[in-house]
This record gives C-alpha cells, sequence and structure tokens, in this order.
C-alpha cells in the first residue's frame, strides 16, 4: 500500500499513529501516518515496496525525524521507532548492547508484520541499523547510514561531546536544536550516560564489512560529527556502498534539509524497490 501523495508542510503536520511495540522483555514505540498500513497482517499484506524504517540515535526520538518520515511516507511505507529507554518508554534495567538494540527492532518489526524493509538510521541508529540488518538478514533489502558515529577522530567520549556541542552551536538551527535538547531531557542524564560507552566502544567499520545488501552512508557537508572522510571510508568497507553529502547542512541533516535527504535515498532505492 502506497502512502496518498500530500504537500511538503502537510506531511509534515500530520499526526502519527503509535503502538507500544515488546521484544525481548523490552519495549518501545512504533509510529506511522494514515497511508501506511497499521502494524499487524495487514501490514505483512503490502510489503512492496519495502518500507522505510527510520531510527533515531542516542537520547533522542522519532521526532527529529519527522520530516524525513513525511517525505518518504508520500511514496512506501513508513514507520519510525521508539526505541527502550528513549523518548519516555520504559528504561531496561540494566545497559543493553548495540546487538541488543538491533534484535530488538528485528523482533519488534517482525512481530508487528513488516518483515521486508529498508533500515534508516541516524548517529547512533546507525550502529542500530547494522546490527537489526546483521539479526535479521532477510528482511533488511538495504540501509541507510545517515551521520554515522563514531567518527574515528572522535574515539573518546570528550571529542565525541565536543563534536556535538561545535555541530550545534555552528551547524544546526533553532527548532533541531530544541528537539535534540528537549530529547536529551526527557532520556534523562543516567539512561543517556549508560548508553555512550556501548556508542563509543561499537566497532562500526568491522560490523559493517559483514553487511551484504545495499549500503548508502549520507552526510550533512557541514557535519562537525560525521566527517566527510570517515563517512566515505565506510561506504567504502560496505560490499555495495554508495556516499552521498547534502549541500549546507550539519549532523541533523535529516531536519534541515529533509527533501533533499528523502531524494537521494529515493533516488538510490528505486532500482530495485520501486520507490520514486
Amino acid at each position: 500500500m502506497r502512502a496518498r501523495p500530500t504537500s511538503p508542510q502537510r506531511r509534515e503536520h500530520a499526526p502519527l499513529h503509535s503502538a507500544v511495540v515488546e521484544a525481548n522483555g523490552l519495549q518501545g514505540r512504533l509510529l506511522w501516518a494514515d497511508g501506511t498500513p497499521a502494524p499487524g497482517p495487514q501490514a505483512a499484506g503490502a510489503s512492496t515496496p519495502p518500507a522505510y524504517i527510520l531510527i533515531h540515535g542516542i537520547g533522542v526520538s522519532h521526532r527529529y525525524l519527522r520530516r524525513l518520515h513525511g517525505e518518504l511516507a508520500a511514496v512506501a511505507p513508513t514507520y519510525s521507532l521508539d526505541l527502550p529507554g528513549f523518548a519516555g518508554t520504559p528504561r531496561p534495567q540494566q545497559q543493553l548492547s548495540v546487538a541488543d538494540y538491533g534484535a530488538f527492532i528485528a523482533q519488534a518489526l517482525k512481530e508487528s508484520g513488516i518483515g521486508s524493509y529498508i533500515l534508516v538510521g541516524h548517529s547512533m541508529g546507525t550502529q542500530f541499523a547494522i546490527e537489526a540488518a546483521l539479526y535479521a538478514p532477510g528482511q533488511a533489502q538495504r540501509l541507510v547510514l545517515m551521520g554515522p558515529v563514531v567518527d574515528s577522530r572522535y574515539r573518546t567520549v570528550r571529542r565525541q561531546g565536543l563534536a556535538l556541542f561545535l555541530d550545534g552551536l555552528l551547524r544546526e538551527n533553532a527548532s533541531s536544536n530544541w528537539l535534540v535538547l528537549s530529547d536529551y531531557l526527557r532520556c534523562g542524564p543516567r539512561w543517556y550516560f549508560t548508553e555512550v560507552p556501548v556508542m563509543m566502544a561499537y566497532p562500526t567499520e568491522r560490523r559493517l564489512a559483514g553487511i551484504t545488501v545495499p549500503v548508502l552512508v549520507l552526510r550533512g557537508n557541514h557535519d562537525q560529527v560525521a566527517g566527510a572522510d570517515w563517512s566515505l571510508r565506510l561506504s567504502q568497507v560496505a560490499s555495495q556502498g554508495n556516499f552521498v553529502e547534502i549541500p549546507r547542512a550539519g549532523h541533523v541533516v535529516q531536519h534541515l534539509r529533509p527533501q533533499q535527504v528523502a531524494a537521494a535515498i529515493k533516488s538510490w532505492a528505486a532500482p530495485s524497490t520501486g520507490a520514486s
């Protein structure tokens, strides 16, 4: 089932439906707009083209992916996730690994009747996307890695934090900064700093090398967090990798330039998915 096209402004402000999703003893949230099948048997019956699955990064939620969600939902079924411990979802009892999150994503999608999809992760969400694809290789058809972390230049918490600070100060606008900051507050420092070491230690290059489906690495050309050399190198690590830069955008590229990001994703995905 294809979503009904609407204007960019209406897509951004159209309400999202949500449902609690549970897997592996964890609880999160799945969100979708009118025109995308609700989770369940009806979603399984509408598997062409593959659904887009939007995955947020550490501390945040689906909200900073909302504009991109609207753009992609105009051409294909699209779902966003709020992952366990973030966005007001129940906090797990112990630290979760990236593999734990990847397993949750894959299992939650399976139990929601969504069996064929393109994973679109941002920041730490790129790590989650890689692990979800490795966990369920038959379901993940493609991967989009936006602003992937952790750049090899920033392998300490101090350097990573400074890069994030400079990006927010120099490259983002007021609305993207507000979305990120307010979500950080909602997440709370305890869970955020519980997961920071997990993000920092994740071997992105090594795990990405095990991905056999097509991969698009995408960044804003002013991104202070995911540098050009690092992002290009990741696209070369992938067996079927592509690299795209979006002009005049920082780390939260999907919020500032949603139409350009969506166009790049749709153009790249079109040959085998039918998205346009």
